[in-house]
C-alpha cells in the first residue's frame, strides 16, 4: 500500500518518529503488538521497522527510526531524504514477535529496541497483568519515548552513562515459570539475555533482532535439491546460492525483504525434508517442528526439500 508521510518528529537524539496515513483517509490494516512493516524507500532499499503506536488506531501507523551512521543506508535515507507529504510504499504488517499469554511479563529493551515493546506494555497494562520494564540506552537523551514511560512505577530507565550496563543477573533473578520475558535491542544485549535465561523454561524468552544473529548463516553450505509442490519442478540449489535466488531465477514470485533472515517475509512452508535453519526469526520449538523456513538464508539437511511453492 502507498501511505502518506503525515508527520516526522524527532523524539530522541538520532531518532525520528514517522506517522503514516492513507492518502484518502481509509482505515489501515489491523496489527498486534510486536508487528513490523517494510518501508520501500527505493527500488533496492527496503527496511523493516517495528510498529510502536496504538493497534486500536487504524487511522495511522507509526515507526521510530534510529540513525545508524555505519548502517546500510536505510536510516540515513529516512532521516535525510524522507519529507512530510511524500508517499511511501509499505508492506505488511507481519508479526514474528507475538505477545503470548502469561501471568507476568518482564520486558528488557535496549535503545531503539523499545519500539515493539511499547504497544506490548499498553496491552498488558490494559488487561491488568503484572509487568516490569528495564530500559537501557547510551544516554538519557538518546532513549526514545522516555517521557511516556518514566512516570510509570513498573519502569526502570538505566542510561549507560549514568548506571553502566543493565545488571541482567539482578533483572532476571531466578527462573520463574509464570513469567514471559521479552527482549529487543542490540545483539550484545540479546546474547547476554539468552545466556542468563538458559535455565528458564524453554518457551519463556522471546527476542526480536534487528540484525542477523552472530554466525547464524556462516556454516558450510552444500548443494541440495528443492521440489516445488505446486508445479512439480525440481531445482538444484548450488552451494553458492540461496533457495530464494534459485526460485526467483526460475520465475517464481516470492515476497522477500531483508534477505538476511531477520524479517520473516520469505517464510515458506516445508512439506517434506529437513531444513537447515539459519535465520534469526524462528524459535527453537519452531525450528524443531521444521514445517517452515526462511528461504533467503536457510538451507537443507536432507538431499531434497519439498516446498509449498
Amino acid at each position: 500500500m502507498k501511505l502518506l508521510l503525515d508527520d516526522k518528529e524527532q523524539v530522541a537524539d538520532g531518532v525520528v518518529l514517522l506517522t503514516l496515513r492513507h492518502p484518502g483517509g481509509d482505515p489501515l490494516p489491523g496489527w498486534t503488538p510486536g508487528a513490523h512493516v517494510d518501508l520501500v524507500l527505493a527500488d533496492d532499499l527496503v527496511r523493516q521497522y517495528s510498529l510502536c503506536g496504538d493497534p486500536d488506531d487504524t487511522s495511522i501507523m507509526q515507526v521510530a527510526v534510529l540513525r545508524e551512521p555505519d548502517g546500510r543506508g536505510g536510516s540515513q535515507h529516512v532521516h535525510d531524504i524522507l519529507a512530510v507529504g511524500q508517499q511511501i510504499e509499505v508492506r505488511g504488517p507481519r508479526n514474528h514477535f507475538e505477545l503470548v499469554e502469561a501471568k507476568r511479563y518482564l520486558f528488557i529493551a535496549g535503545g531503539i529496541g523499545i519500539t515493539p515493546i511499547l504497544p506490548m506494555i499498553a496491552q498488558v497494562e490494559a488487561t491488568g497483568h503484572d509487568w516490569r520494564l528495564f530500559y537501557g540506552g547510551r544516554t538519557r537523551s538518546s532513549m526514545a519515548f522516555r517521557d511516556v514511560l518514566e512516570h510509570l512505577g513498573q519502569v526502570e530507565i538505566r542510561p549507560e552513562d549514568e548506571h553502566g550496563l543493565l545488571d541482567l543477573r539482578a533483572v532476571l533473578g531466578e527462573p520463574d515459570e509464570d513469567t514471559a520475558v521479552y527482549c529487543c535491542g542490540p545483539e550484545g544485549l540479546l546474547t547476554a539475555v539468552e545466556q542468563h535465561c538458559a535455565d528458564w523454561r524453554e518457551d519463556a524468552l522471546h527476542v526480536e533482532r534487528f540484525a542477523p544473529k552472530t554466525g547464524a548463516a556462516q556454516e558450510p553450505r552444500h548443494e541440495f535439491e528443492i521440489e516445488l509442490s505446486q508445479t512439480g519442478a525440481v531445482l538444484r540449489v548450488p552451494a553458492g546460492q540461496s533457495v530464494l535466488e534459485v526460485v526467483e531465477r526460475a520465475g517464481v514470485a516470492v515476497l522477500s525483504s531483508c534477505q538476511e533472515g531477520t524479517c520473516g517475509t520469505c517464510e515458506t512452508a516445508v512439506l517434506a525434508g529437513t531444513p537447515d535453519h539459519r535465520d534469526s526469526v524462528l524459535t527453537d520449538q519452531e525450528r524443531a517442528v521444521g514445517d517452515v523456513m526462511m528461504i533467503c538464508v536457510s538451507r537443507s539437511r536432507s538431499a531434497r526439500l519439498v516446498l509449498d511453492l
